[in-house]
């Protein structure tokens, strides 16, 4: 997901990194993601940078008795991504979690000098893009001709905000094509480990007002980089509903 290092460092196909000790952890074991298609060199999860971008800090921990993924940011913007691909008719649930000691004080994702946030999970769409507008077209052609990727059909987030209120969608100050939903909203709930359940299918159309094509992407992300602030969290597995993953060759 790349984009992102043009769209506040949260959309597209990144610089890829080496998965790390992340992808053969009891946490990467439990995100496998049901009912979809992936291929074999794409499977695991992976670190992914942004160009000119300090790379914020992933590792695998137990927290509470749970399979972690610590997050670490400071001043820094990256992704733990991985590729998958669930049909529109197959799309299910996602199922997340996370815990957050403490908010980024300056951030607002509705601004593009703010746009921070503690906790992040990442569902990317694909979709026809003739639809796109014509900032958004000509975005996707810089992208594609600078990367070789293609600008995400839409993508959307799960997010934690310091004010806007749970159920929210915030577009990105970017790009019509991210959108945000609001799952938390000021401090209350600091230090806790809190579960989800979306139905991603109803989630989009919320969002985008349309109904949505094949999920190509998931990942978490936690980011500093616009507010310079440091920022620590913890992600619980992501789980896809619905049936056995298919793992295919080339």
């Amino acid at each position: 997901m790349l984009a992102s290092a043009m769209l506040a460092g949260c959309s597209a196909l990144p610089v890829a990194q080496g998965p790390g000790e992340i992808a053969s952890s009891p946490w990467a074991t439990e995100s496998t993601p049901a009912s979809a298609t992936v291929r074999t060199q794409d499977a695991g999860w992976r670190h992914h940078t942004f160009p000119g971008k300090t790379p914020t800090k992933f590792s695998y921990t137990r927290m509470d008795g749970r399979n972690a993924v610590e997050v670490q940011a400071a001043s820094s913007a990256s992704m733990l991504r991985k590729r998958v691909r669930l049909e529109p008719a197959e799309l299910g649930s996602v199922r997340f979690s996370w815990k957050v000691p403490q908010l980024i004080a300056e951030a607002d994702m509705a601004s593009r000098e703010r746009d921070d946030s503690p906790v992040r999970v990442v569902l990317v769409f694909e979709g026809d893009r003739s639809r796109f507008s014509a900032r958004d077209a000509m975005l996707s052609e810089l992208v594609h001709a600078v990367t070789g990727e293609q600008l995400p059909y839409a993508t959307l987030m799960y997010v934690w905000s310091n004010q806007r209120e749970p159920g929210t969608v915030i577009s990105s100050p970017r790009t019509e094509r991210i959108r945000t939903l609001v799952m938390e909203s000021g401090p209350a709930k600091l230090d806790r480990w809190l579960d989800y359940e979306r139905d991603i299918a109803s989630d989009f159309r919320r969002a985008f007002g349309e109904a949505p094509g094949a999920l190509v992407g998931v990942g978490i992300m936690t980011d500093g980089d616009n507010t310079r602030s440091q920022v620590k969290a913890w992600y619980g597995p992501l789980r896809l509903g619905r049936g056995k993953t298919r793992v295919v060759s080339d």
